[in-house]
């Protein structure tokens, strides 16, 4: 079980994938390879991908966690340096976490970085929640589920195809 500070803002991961950080920067970028990012138990959505790879650009796609629950997440990209790094504001318009209706300074900021291990690549994510949002709503959200989901999440890129 991960214990988490009452004062704590983000976390971080941090996967060993053997792949390149060109591939690694690919799976999280085109549409064509985000496929891992899926729940492997549900089926895949009928939404197309999509993904707008520029600052100020989107990406979004339908999240299935089970029978009962889906609905659309991915970002708004505030950074992009090509197989280094991505920075986007977590979330959707209609989906989860929101995105829109005056509250997008609320969403957390993910980070992605990509560092160079030779044949190998150090995937390092952090989400990093709002100081605009109250403490009690971040803790809320990190002993809901976020680090467990975003680490399911990316365990999930390191044993995909798109590598």
């Amino acid at each position: 079980m991960t214990t988490h500070s009452p004062t704590d803002r983000s976390f971080t991961l941090t996967r060993i994938l053997s792949a390149s950080r060109q591939a690694v920067f690919t799976a999280w970028t085109d549409p064509e390879h985000l496929g891992w990012f899926h729940n492997p138990d549900m089926p895949m959505p009928a939404e197309p991908i999509e993904v707008d790879l520029r600052v100020g650009g989107t990406w979004r796609q339908q999240m299935i966690v089970n029978e009962e629950l889906s609905y659309p997440t991915g970002g708004i990209y505030l950074e992009i340096v090509p197989d280094e790094r991505l920075v986007f504001r977590w979330g959707a318009v209609g989906g989860w976490p929101e995105l829109g209706g005056g509250n997008d300074m609320t969403a957390p900021v993910v980070t992605v970085q990509l560092n160079d291990l030779g044949r190998d690549t150090e995937l390092v994510l952090t989400v990093r929640f709002s100081e605009d949002l109250d403490i009690e709503e971040v803790q809320k959200l990190m002993l809901g589920g976020a680090r467990e989901g975003w680490a399911a999440t990316i365990d999930r890129v390191k044993d995909s195809s798109a590598l």
